[in-house]
């Protein structure tokens, strides 16, 4: 009924001839009220169409202003006893006021009940900013002050996050092409270059007694770290190799029985190591195994394993799929790979199902449960949700092998692109610039985002009632 009524009551403006169809108007009467008698739909989010009905409210929409929950709403058309609108964002307490006239002497009329405002998950900067030439510093700082010098920036390389398990306030990074071990902090909201020793690291783990954080770093002598362990209760300052191999992208460690996985980009080798051994009889830096080849040389791809341990996700960044290996339980490693989404050098975007969906240089994932599939009963009740860097969105893929987007590419009306710098709704405004780095925490339901080229750290979550989203 709603879309009906706005076809008829605003998409007719163009007929002059058909006096059944024409709906005259009468412009706003300063000696009379303005009335706000009913509006439709009763509840919604950011977004949301809304019809106010009423009386006196002119025909002239640039001499209407409707505030809802005091926040300022766009107007669309105006008939005289009805108006089309968009709810702003952040409107929480729902009340409706329409304005009319001249601003030093406006009609207001309000609405007897509130409109019903619901929060939506939305996309928020919460860290860094982009200069105009686009070389900003590398810089510990805090995540906003008034003194853009002692704000934390840079951000510029693709980056791989992990929540510490001990505490959720801390987010650990690490960034391709920079020395660096970074905590954000969100006990005191800075960010802190916590080592500067490092080559190219690639990923962060934590062993499932987390006392150790495992980093990959990616060399290219055979002989080079690929991996190594930092100590807890020596505040991560201590370093011991634990393999070393060339070119390793990252490697994770099995959440039930602890054996951690690595893989070279040389021959797209995946490798395990047993750090059940190395902790308790102790291995030598090339006491690993090779289980399996991916495909051919010059794979890069990240490890990321099921909560379960039933499973892992190889996302193969640079020829844009994703695989699965299953577990083997008896034997205490993963079997062969198989294809779940995407195509091997088939780079594109596309929703949908295994192999027809497109990727392009898709980079970190998490593991999210979902209610519904816990209420439903199913067998995995994790979605896995992806930063897919060139098509600048963060994708789902679900049990089924199903692909869909899940934020970013919005804002259309603005320009074309698919990429950008916009915080908003996930999907009608939000744009990213080559996301990377993706973490979840589950306490607050909120994901954070490494957006690459936008030199920012992004935050996806309900709306806050204190939060403050760019405009």
């Amino acid at each position: 009924m709603l879309w009906a009524f706005i076809v008829l009551s605003f998409g007719l403006g163009g007929c002059k001839d058909d006096s059944k169809n024409v709906i005259e108007t009468i412009p706003f009467d300063p000696s009379k009220p303005v009335v706000v008698s009913d509006f439709s739909p009763k509840s919604g989010g950011m977004g949301q169409r809304l019809i106010i009905y009423g009386q006196n409210f002119g025909n002239d929409p640039t001499n209407v202003h409707v505030l809802i929950g005091g926040k300022q709403a766009k107007v669309i058309s105006v008939l005289g006893e009805s108006l089309y609108c968009l709810v702003p964002r952040q409107a929480f307490n729902g009340d409706i006021e329409v304005r009319v006239g001249d601003p030093a002497q406006q009609a207001v009329g309000k609405s007897a009940k509130p409109f019903d405002y619901q929060r939506k998950m939305v996309v928020s900067t919460i860290i860094g900013y982009r200069n105009s030439r686009g070389d900003e510093p590398w810089r510990d700082g805090k995540f906003k002050d008034a003194d853009q010098s002692k704000m934390a920036s840079g951000f510029w390389e693709p980056s791989f996050m992990k929540f510490d398990p001990v505490n959720p306030k801390h987010l650990w990074m690490t960034f391709d092409n920079n020395n660096g071990l970074y905590l954000i902090n969100f006990a005191d909201s800075t960010v802190t270059k916590k080592r500067s020793d490092f080559d190219r690291p690639r990923s962060i783990d934590f062993t499932i007694d987390h006392k150790y954080m495992i980093i990959a770093e990616d060399r290219g002598g055979e002989n080079d770290r690929a991996t190594y362990r930092l100590s807890r209760d020596r505040q991560w300052q201590d370093r011991e190799v634990l393999t070393t191999y060339r070119q390793c992208n990252g490697a994770s460690v099995h959440p039930v029985n602890g054996e951690m996985y690595f893989n070279s980009y040389e021959k797209g080798q995946f490798f395990r190591f047993d750090l059940n051994k190395y902790f308790n009889q102790g291995l030598g830096v090339k006491d690993f195994e090779q289980l399996f080849v991916v495909h051919d040389p010059q794979w890069e791809y990240k490890i990321l394993i099921h909560p379960t341990g039933n499973y892992a996700y190889i996302v193969v960044i640079n020829q844009h799929y994703i695989l699965r290996v299953d577990y083997n339980w008896e034997k205490k490693q993963f079997n062969q790979p198989y294809l779940v989404c995407g195509q091997l050098r088939g780079a594109g975007y596309e929703d949908a199902v295994g192999s027809s969906a497109r990727l392009r240089n898709p980079y970190q994932g998490v593991f999210v449960k979902n209610p519904k599939y816990v209420a439903d009963g199913k067998t995995d009740e994790y979605d896995f949700y992806f930063t897919d860097q060139q098509n600048h969105a963060i994708r789902i893929l679900k049990p089924d092998g199903s692909v869909t987007t899940f934020a970013g590419r919005g804002s259309s009306s603005i320009n074309a692109n698919p990429y950008g710098y916009v915080d908003g709704d996930l999907r009608q405004e939000a744009r990213f610039d080559r996301p990377s780095g993706i973490a979840y925490n589950e306490a607050e339901g909120a994901f954070y985002i490494g957006d690459q080229s936008n030199r920012r750290i992004r935050k996806i979550a309900l709306e806050e009632m204190d939060q403050s989203i760019n405009e």
